[in-house]
């Protein structure tokens, strides 16, 4: 109890502070070539519900390029993602801006991922059970699956985090996400890298 109401928001903080210091250079190297690649915009900005479902502008490197059709309308994800986009969202590096909404206090570095605000009249009661605590970078359904697995299971893993919140669980989140990422496990390999669209419980 202790942890989750003071002790988790201290340890975003230095956690995430850290992180920044170390990978600074990483940072600064992809902020270069995104700002040669993408018009000189390095970064994505999009507004999702954090906790209580309080709206926030989270931060992560643009992977896609703005290109419309005809009717003005963005053209579909696979044909928007770039090659640079491809390789920072293969090794996750498209997270790392997210440790600034961590500093902020908008997220935290293990919780529910934050989805779009349009899903929000869309959960049921379980699900809205997701924006108890603050979203995070990585999650449980993030290391139980990631994008591999339906809706349905994600929800109920984003719920079953909320009612466990612990150091130890969040340290074996931790832990588990950094391996994921090294060896590219769970990530859905095909053209449509993103989750299909939520369209509520039918």
């Amino acid at each position: 109890m202790y942890y989750k109401l003071f002790f988790k928001r201290f340890f975003d903080f230095i956690t995430s502070l850290l992180g920044l210091v170390i990978l600074f250079p990483v940072l600064l190297i992809v902020i270069i070539v995104l700002l040669f690649t993408n018009n000189g915009k390095p970064f994505f900005f999009q507004q999702r519900p954090g906790k209580n479902e309080k709206i926030f502008k989270i931060i992560k490197f643009k992977s896609m390029n703005d290109k419309k059709d005809e009717n003005g309308a963005l053209l579909p994800f696979e044909q928007r993602i770039t090659r640079i986009g491809k390789f920072i969202r293969k090794y996750s590096l498209d997270e790392i801006p997210q440790l600034f909404n961590v500093l902020k206090g908008d997220m935290s570095l293990i919780g529910p991922r934050p989805l779009l605000v349009k899903y929000l009249p869309l959960y049921s009661d379980f699900q809205k059970k997701r924006h108890d605590v603050r979203p995070g970078i990585t999650g449980w359904a993030q290391v139980n699956g990631r994008n591999t697995i339906s809706w349905e299971e994600k929800f109920k893993l984003d719920v079953w985090y909320t009612e466990n919140v612990k150091f130890t669980t969040d340290v074996k989140i931790l832990l588990a996400t950094i391996k994921k990422v090294l060896f590219k496990e769970d990530v859905n390999s095909g053209e449509n890298l993103n989750m299909p669209t939520f369209t509520g419980n039918n």
